[in-house]
């Protein structure tokens, strides 16, 4: 009994293990199944090369370009202040702003002119009595000549002085008599009033401040990879530092919900970095930023926080992708002639908000994905839909859109688009010279593009309006 309850457990156990390896070694074969999965649809786009107007982004706040303030020079109580000295009102050049009283002003100048008249009477009579000492002289029959203490001369030179000293006077009692007269130095904007009416004022008390309206500035911050694409001249020792046909600006700002538009152009640079930001500020000017327009657009006022557009280079032979294309920074999906997806690496060299714009890494004829490929794996098999259109256009205006809007547009269409943008709002072109440009915009003739090209820069001299003086925005080529 006792081998027995030892020797079943041990029977029992070899069982199992022997029925397990049996099933184990005798089961059968799992069925293969090829497992294909179907192609990725996707939709592609043939790309091929094409021209691109850089626009810088950029913003500031407008400030007069020439901005002063109102001293007197005479002291004196003012006695009347001009209907246009106002805090916030116009004026005109030499416009009488203010008179201090003129009273003790016009006393000096009586003091002086007599003063004068008696300077004027001991001249004469010093002159008498050095011709009559001559004359009493020559009489004696004297071989010597006469000294000039004989003749008077010392005395006739005191005279003399005395008399322009004389004169000095009066020539300053009435520049001081002028002075109580405080006139505009030119067109101008009170921005501040300091006196009124009866209080008492002294060389160095600021009256006012003023500003010029004929251009308003905008100090505009640029990086070095922005200005490597403006055309900006460098300006050595003895040159100019204004350039008179800099890049085109166009400035926004938005009031009540409205966005409103203004154009000048970039006038001169700054002399150095701020070494805070290693920035460079360019001075954009806009002209006349008070004149009325037919579309009410309001006045540039200074103060006012706007954004800004420079034109800046042509890039040649570039593709322009939209940014939401790209992947971690530095590749865009492809499809290839076998319908398979492939990772290119590409150098952009410039972009914004919407788009890049790609030198190297792609060739004409590329088809780019437009597809979001979650997990975009090299040699993936995609199933391609090919688009005629780019979801994505760069935007371009012509010669129409600037004559339908009459406003100021950022012009992309040619030489003759920028000519057309630097107009002014408020100055219609004439019908017979708007009709030639539609005909040739239109596809007419176009070998008249040069004729009516110099009516219209002939119409814009009679006008005041200055138009850019070469056919170039940027530096083209690049790319």
């Amino acid at each position: 009994m006792k081998v027995l309850r030892i020797l079943l457990p041990l029977v029992i156990l070899g069982g199992a293990g022997s029925l397990a390896y049996w099933i184990l070694a005798t089961k059968p074969e799992p069925r293969q199944r090829n497992f294909n999965p179907g192609a990725t649809q996707v939709e592609v786009f043939s790309l091929q090369p094409s021209r691109y107007q850089v626009e810088l982004e950029t913003q500031g706040t407008v400030r007069a370009r020439t901005e002063s303030t109102l001293i007197p020079e005479v002291r004196g109580r003012i006695l009347e202040i001009g209907r246009n000295f106002r805090d916030g009102s116009f004026f005109e050049e030499d416009e009488v702003l203010l008179r201090i009283d003129p009273r003790d002003y016009q006393t000096e100048l009586v003091v002086a002119d007599a003063n004068l008249s008696q300077m004027r009477l001991a001249l004469a009579e010093e002159e008498a009595r050095s011709d009559q000492a001559l004359e009493d002289w020559e009489r004696l029959n004297l071989d010597e000549e006469p000294s000039e203490l004989v003749l008077r001369m010392p005395q006739l030179k005191r005279a003399k002085a005395n008399v322009a000293s004389a004169e000095a006077r009066l020539e300053t009692a009435k520049r001081n008599l002028e002075k109580t007269e405080i006139r505009a130095p030119y067109v101008g904007r009170i921005l501040t009033k300091n006196v009124d009416v009866g209080q008492y004022v002294s060389p160095g008390n600021q009256l006012a401040r003023i500003y010029a309206v004929d251009f308003a500035e905008v100090r505009l911050p640029l990086t070095e990879t922005q200005l490597s694409f403006l055309d900006i001249p460098e300006i050595y020792r003895g040159q100019q530092s204004d350039f008179r046909d800099g890049p085109n600006v166009t400035l926004t700002s938005q009031i009540a919900d409205i966005t409103h538009e203004w154009r000048g152009r970039i006038f001169r640079s700054e002399g150095t970095f701020d070494v805070r930001t290693r920035q460079l500020f360019v001075i954009a000017q806009v002209r006349n930023p008070y004149g009325f327009t037919e579309d009410g657009r309001p006045p540039l006022k200074v103060g006012t926080f706007v954004q800004a557009k420079i034109r800046g280079a042509v890039l040649q032979d570039v593709f322009v992708v939209p940014r939401r294309l790209l992947r971690e920074n530095s590749f865009l999906l492809t499809v290839d002639s076998e319908n398979l997806l492939r990772r290119k690496p590409v150098n952009i060299i410039w972009q914004n908000d919407s788009s890049i714009v790609v030198n190297e890494g792609l060739v004409s004829g590329d088809r780019i994905c437009l597809t979001d490929v979650p997990f975009a794996l090299e040699a993936l098999p995609v199933d391609p839909t090919e688009l005629e259109k780019l979801p994505f256009e760069v935007e371009k205006v012509n010669v129409q859109e600037i004559f339908s809007r009459r406003g100021p547009v950022s012009s992309r269409g040619g030489f003759l688009g920028q000519m057309l943008s630097a107009i002014p709002a408020d100055k219609p072109i004439p019908a017979d010279l708007k009709a030639k440009l539609d005909e040739i915009t239109s596809g007419g003739d176009r070998s008249q593009i040069g004729r009516v090209m110099q009516e219209l820069r002939a119409w814009a001299d009679s006008q005041g309006i200055e138009l850019p003086g070469g056919g170039g925005g940027g530096r083209g080529g690049r790319g």
